[in-house]
């Protein structure tokens, strides 16, 4: 049997704006394959990419872009989470990156491409956010089939070597660790305070 087909699914996951494109791209540099289909272009928000796969969206009524996930990281927004068959084992890589940014970020992201967006207030979109996650992380707790690693977008900014490390060690795959911290380009956090 192939080694790869009994390795977990690595899913990285969290908030929008959260640094999800930023682990996917550490763990494709790490030397994991990453499964995404190139649909959502790169773009200004986004130079390298989302990394993302559409069929994702569409877990709940079609989960069978499953069948070749086994060993590969893919984006899975944290609110399709719950759509995951149970009966698989994930390892979940869920970014975390403080409220105020990432509003800011996803405003400004809205602004550039001219859309508004939902009319929330702010103030209310991150209560919902914080809810929602919160929400997301009991359920991951909960479930046997998940295996959790928080990781702190500031943390992979400040030093992306130690969070390389604890990357691999919780995925126990030996990754290159050096081409992981170099995928961290901090000239493209620009979305803090605006």
């Amino acid at each position: 049997m192939n080694e790869a087909v009994e390795l977990p699914i690595v899913i990285v996951s969290g908030l929008p704006r959260s640094g999800t494109s930023l682990m996917m791209q550490m763990l494709q540099r790490g030397g994991i394959s990453v499964l995404t289909d190139g649909i959502r272009q790169a773009d200004e928000d986004n130079p390298r990419g989302y990394f993302e796969l559409e069929a994702v969206k569409r877990t709940k009524q079609d989960a069978t872009w499953l069948d070749q996930a086994a060993g590969m990281a893919v984006k899975v927004i944290y609110r399709l989470l719950h759509d995951l068959p149970t009966d698989l084992h994930y390892q979940v890589i869920l970014m975390r990156r403080p409220m105020a940014e990432v509003l800011a970020s996803q405003s400004a992201m809205l602004s550039r491409t001219g859309n508004e967006g939902a009319s929330i207030p702010p103030a209310r979109l991150g209560e919902l956010f914080s809810s929602q996650l919160a929400d997301v992380v009991r359920y991951l707790r909960q479930q046997p089939q998940f295996d959790v690693l928080e990781v702190n977008h500031r943390d992979v900014l400040d030093d992306p070597l130690v969070a390389a490390k604890s990357v691999a060690q919780f995925l126990r795959r030996p990754l290159d660790l050096q081409a992981m911290a170099n995928a961290v380009d901090t000239s493209l956090y620009r979305r803090q305070s605006e």
